[in-house]
């Protein structure tokens, strides 16, 4: 390269970090900005009525799994930090596990359809999102607390007698976060299906695969980017959710979303809050990256 090249490459590289410095600025502002000041304020000293005292303290960090003794000091497991962090994972994993079984027959159901039925099916997954999260969870609340629906639908039909405890258990904030997250479970899964060569499922057949082998020989491999597409989609809004444990739990079955705002409120531990907050974005980044991993994996056999 000569040097009339290399230095219209360089006014040309310059020229494009130029261009992308507003946009750069902004990111660092408004994702790591904030982001830099939970992780300041996990390692300084709470204060008396909130806020934080600018003295370098771990009592945060440690706070998260382990409690320590008013009287003599002494530390020992966090059990109600553990049991928050425990009701969070089963249930995020729960809601994903049971929107993959519910959205990938969903999926094949519009993929295997005729294109313009696929168009209304689609259609029809995608309009809850145009209703905010907070109306969709009240509805829910609206169906399956005492009065609602579904129990008087039960003890008009001579089900029940009474009625059934639902609601304010983690068996409502799973069915209300599965209904929310089902979407982004179906969408993927649709999109990974949409390009599946359906040959390949006759092919299968003519060699005598049982139904059981061809889906699992031959769909799930070929599907599994949407599968962990969809997973991660569900998984992570899941984990951290706080409108759904908030209506459908009741404040007695918390999740970690609802932990960390009460660190900021009521609780006035900003350190604290400050340090899960941190742990959970830990959590979501190590399932970002197991994601690309799988799917750079994928991309890389073709």
């Amino acid at each position: 390269m000569s040097a009339a090249e290399d230095r219209a490459a360089r006014r040309e590289a310059r020229g494009s970090w130029l261009l992308s410095a507003p946009a750069l600025v902004i990111l660092t502002f408004a994702a790591a900005g904030p982001l830099l000041i939970m992780v300041v304020y996990s390692f300084l000293t709470p204060g008396q009525y909130g806020n934080v005292v600018w003295e370098f303290s771990t009592d945060a960090w440690v706070a998260t799994v382990l409690s320590r003794d008013i009287f003599d000091g002494t530390y020992s497991l966090a059990d109600a930090h553990l049991t928050i962090f425990w009701r969070s994972v089963k249930l995020a994993l729960t809601t994903t596990v049971f929107a993959f079984i519910v959205g990938f027959p969903t999926a094949w159901f519009i993929a295997t359809r005729p294109p313009r039925m696929r168009t209304a099916l689609l259609f029809l997954i995608t309009i809850p999102f145009w209703t905010n999260l907070l109306i969709r969870t009240f509805a829910i609340n609206q169906i399956i607390r005492n009065e609602g629906i579904l129990n008087t639908l039960l003890i008009h039909l001579g089900v029940i007698d009474t009625p059934l405890q639902i609601i304010y258990t983690d068996f409502a904030v799973f069915l209300g976060m599965t209904y929310v997250y089902l979407p982004l479970m179906v969408l993927p899964l649709f999109a990974a299906i949409d390009r599946f060569d359906m040959r390949l499922i006759e092919a299968a057949y003519d060699l005598y695969a049982s139904r059981w082998q061809v889906l699992r020989r031959v769909i799930m491999p070929i599907v599994r980017p949407g599968i962990v597409a969809g997973s991660i989609l569900v998984f992570i809004p899941a984990l951290g959710a706080y409108v759904t444990p908030r209506i459908l739990g009741g404040g007695r079955n918390m999740m970690i979303g609802n932990f960390i705002e009460l660190q900021f409120g009521q609780g006035r531990n900003w350190p604290l809050g400050a340090a899960l907050s941190v742990l959970l974005l830990v959590i979501v980044s190590i399932a970002l990256v197991f994601y690309v991993r799988v799917t750079s994996r994928e991309s890389a056999r073709g």
